[in-house]
């Protein structure tokens, strides 16, 4: 019965041991620097986002605004932004499709929208490109009724807030890990 004590003794004596050689590596992202170089947050309101090149008037530049808008509220929180030092350029294309047909109207009663994103880090001091990549949305809506058309419409813009706001997310997750680890 001892030796089985000893041997848990030891495991949790292994255990406190790593715990201790690891407790000075890890640093959480958004925590202020102690050796004053700009921490997370500040890289990251230093980005620039300017306006999505879409037609005005248009549900795609309504769309571009929205993740736009999101984006930047989780770029700078509440604040406006610090003096750019990389501009992020966006470009993206939407899709609509019918997923449930209703056999006796013809009308879709669930649809599916989507958003295809590319996005394109430049660094300002030196006007090159530091990042791309791409990312995508896809959200599932339902239509109350086939005949509710004003219902149909919400249930579709809706759709678009998720979708833009998943964009938005998904672009920023991507930044503060290149801003954290530089890859």
């Amino acid at each position: 019965m001892s030796s089985a004590r000893a041997r848990i003794a030891a495991r949790l004596l292994a255990v406190a041991a790593l715990a201790a050689l690891t407790a000075g590596c890890f640093q959480p992202m958004y925590a202020e620097r102690a050796d004053g170089a700009p921490g997370l947050r500040e890289k990251l309101m230093g980005v620039e986002i300017p306006p999505v090149d879409k037609p005005n008037a248009s549900r795609d530049a309504r769309v571009g605004v929205e993740i736009r808008n999101a984006l930047a509220f989780k770029l700078y929180g509440s604040a406006t932004g610090m003096p750019p030092t990389h501009r992020l350029v966006l470009r993206f294309a939407t899709t609509r499709s019918s997923l449930i047909v209703d056999p006796n109207t013809g009308l879709p009663s669930s649809e599916n929208y989507g958003i295809d994103a590319q996005y394109n880090l430049v660094d300002l001091a030196t006007n090159k490109s530091v990042m791309t990549g791409t990312t995508f949305s896809r959200v599932t809506y339902d239509m109350p009724g086939s005949y509710q058309r004003f219902a149909r419409s919400r249930a579709f813009r809706d759709a678009e807030d998720r979708a833009a706001n998943e964009i938005a997310e998904n672009i920023q997750t991507r930044l503060a890990s290149f801003f954290t680890a530089g890859t």
